[in-house]
């Protein structure tokens, strides 16, 4: 559609109101509602919780040493634990004022954090802008959170209407325009509109809702959305058919929950005449929670992803009521109010409303798992296993791909091992963003490069990033008792001499699963050393020649089976900092081969024992 034809379409929409939030337009009787449900309920209490910690406190301030120690540092962690702090503070304010109309001091609070908010030098994080940005244009710069600031604000003023003074809201919308209309139309274009990955979703997304519901004149409007269209079309080009998230389940829920929560205002405000979510990709997509689960809250999570996932539910709610193969999320793992540490205010908002509003569609499930099942995503090559039998619940990933995907982890032949509620094999996951972390020492961090990911070292020499460095599928296979990944990984290192390497791996479902994993390599001449890496964060210990176990902490374990003539073990301990800036353990078990030759066969079974 070109803009001519958009610009159509928008004059026939219907004007923004509150019935794009709420059962005919009626904010006092949802919320009335929202109180007295029992789904709800804790929700509810957070929420008081939270303003029960803030009552009292002063608004922290985004001082300058916060603001400038990224530059001097390169941490992150300071400053952005203020500035998320400050937008929990909005957050919570915002939905006490709409539970309890009564208490004024809610409003009061409110008014104050957001002529916080507007009046802050920027919205974009220090790690975003350019080291030498000019204050007299910082404007002129959008990222992420800017974007999502401007959306929030944009929402809040809609919801609240007459509630907020005149003078707040004439000052929300000249700073979104200043911010991100102005920018977006005359600064651009920005690198991430034409991102592959959530940047596009979120940043496009965010000023294309917010305009879907400030943007009067239908010219302007056209050029908005315009330009998010275009962005949203890319974003989608970074998915396969198969739907995967290459960056994981805590950037699907980022990047398409916006691209989502866009789609929705847009086809309500068209009259359902302009509707991504009629897209079969979208729908792919939309199907990617229910694979990524391996056990638990456990997921794949490969890249810079966390090992352990709650879900939006409000998006799941959403997704679950739009697709009939979309299954609705267990209960249990419904993610707190307090969780999200960015305090993002649309998913905050739609967890409350589109669980409420799609309540009725689908009855949630009160089980605390996801039910079995076994996925093979060719576009993406991972396998993913949930499995269970009458010793528990087990779970399995692995995956090829290639160096250079969103958030790229140097992981090709990479797997993950669960069990009766913990991991065996692990995946380092994310660790904390710092300057470093996305510039030229990425691949030092043990949780980035394949030094700290189940894969070989080969004459000492790690997986290499880059898109040329990748693996082949030569055979995957999922079924009723076994699940089945076999690849060639020769390409995913820079090694003269290694001219074939072929991982292949077995998961048998049985009473007590097993794993079978086999590398077979051929070398030009003779490799000087070849070591066989596999990482958890569980202390290994040896039991005899040829077995060593990995214990669980509440007993039971793994035992990994290997052949102890050709294989000498040995265990470290390593310490890396995670996503939140905790120092956290993991352990590797290098197998060093004593006598490397021309070619070489090394089998390995990882095989589930019952609890002590």
């Amino acid at each position: 559609m070109n803009q001519q034809e958009l610009f159509k379409r928008i004059q026939e929409m219907r004007p923004p109101d509150l019935n794009l939030y709420y059962p005919e337009g009626d904010s006092e009787a949802f919320w009335k509602e929202v109180l007295e449900s029992e789904l709800l309920k804790e929700d509810i209490r957070q929420i008081r919780e939270e303003g029960k910690r803030l009552d009292g406190q002063p608004i922290p301030e985004l001082s300058y040493a916060l603001f400038t120690a990224f530059a001097r540092t390169g941490v992150r962690l300071d400053y952005e634990r203020v500035y998320f702090e400050r937008r929990r503070r909005l957050n919570t304010y915002v939905f006490l004022t709409l539970l309890e109309q009564e208490n004024l001091s809610h409003l009061e609070n409110l008014k104050e954090i957001l002529w916080a908010v507007c009046g802050e030098y920027t919205w974009c994080l220090p790690a975003h802008l350019p080291a030498d940005h000019d204050p007299e244009h910082i404007d002129r710069h959008i990222d992420l959170f800017s974007a999502e600031t401007g959306f929030a604000l944009t929402e809040i003023s809609l919801l609240l209407g007459e509630r907020l003074p005149l003078l707040l809201r004439l000052r929300i919308r000249t700073e979104v325009e200043r911010r991100l209309f102005r920018p977006f139309m005359e600064a651009g274009p920005f690198q991430w509109e034409t991102a592959r990955h959530n940047w596009a979703a979120v940043c496009a997304g965010s000023i294309g809702a917010a305009a879907l519901l400030a943007v009067d004149d239908p010219s302007r409007l056209a050029g908005i959305l315009a330009k998010t269209e275009n962005s949203m079309r890319y974003y989608l080009e970074g998915f396969g058919d198969d739907g995967a998230c290459l960056e994981g389940l805590d950037y699907w829920n980022y990047g398409f929950g916006y691209f989502t929560y866009y789609s929705d205002l847009l086809r309500a405000r068209s009259g359902g005449r302009l509707d991504w979510l009629r897209e079969e990709k979208v729908h792919s997509i939309a199907r990617f929670q229910q694979k990524c689960f391996i056990g638990g809250d456990f997921v794949a999570n490969f890249s810079d992803s966390t090992p352990q996932a709650r879900v939006h539910r409000g998006l799941s709610h959403y997704l679950a009521a739009q697709y009939p193969d979309v299954e609705l999320s267990p209960a249990a793992l419904d993610a707190a109010y307090t969780e999200d540490h960015c305090s993002r205010f649309a998913p905050a908002l739609r967890n409350l409303i589109w669980s409420m509003r799609n309540a009725e569609g689908k009855a949630q499930k009160k089980f605390q798992d996801w039910k079995p099942a076994s996925y093979y995503l060719p576009d993406a090559a991972w396998l993913i296993s949930r499995y269970r039998s009458k010793a528990g619940a087990f779970g399995f990933a692995a995956k090829g791909g290639h160096n250079d995907e969103p958030h790229n982890h140097n992981d090709l032949g990479h797997f993950i091992l669960y069990g009766q509620g913990e991991i065996y094999a692990a995946d380092l996951g994310s660790g904390e963003y710092t300057a470093d972390y996305f510039g030229d020492g990425r691949y030092g961090y043990d949780c980035n490069g394949s030094q700290g990911h189940s894969v070989p070292i080969i004459d000492g020499q790690y997986q290499r990033e880059g898109p040329d460095h990748r693996s082949a599928v030569l055979h995957a296979s999922a079924s009723a008792d076994r699940d089945e990944l076999t690849l060639e990984l020769s390409g995913a290192y820079r090694v003269e001499g290694l001219e074939r390497l072929v991982r292949s791996m077995v998961w048998h479902k049985e009473e007590w699963p097993r794993l079978e994993l086999t590398d077979e390599y051929r070398y030009a001449g003779m490799p000087e050393s070849w070591t066989e890496r596999f990482v958890t964060w569980l202390r290994p210990e040896p039991v005899r020649p040829g077995v060593m176990r990995i214990p669980g902490a509440s007993g039971g374990g793994v035992e990994i089976h290997y052949d102890g003539r050709i294989l000498e073990p040995e265990i470290a301990g390593h310490m890396y900092r995670d996503h939140f800036g905790r120092e956290t353990v993991w352990h590797s078990i290098d197998f060093r081969v004593s006598e490397p030759g021309e070619e070489g066969r090394f089998s390995f079974v990882f095989e589930f024992i019952p609890l002590d």
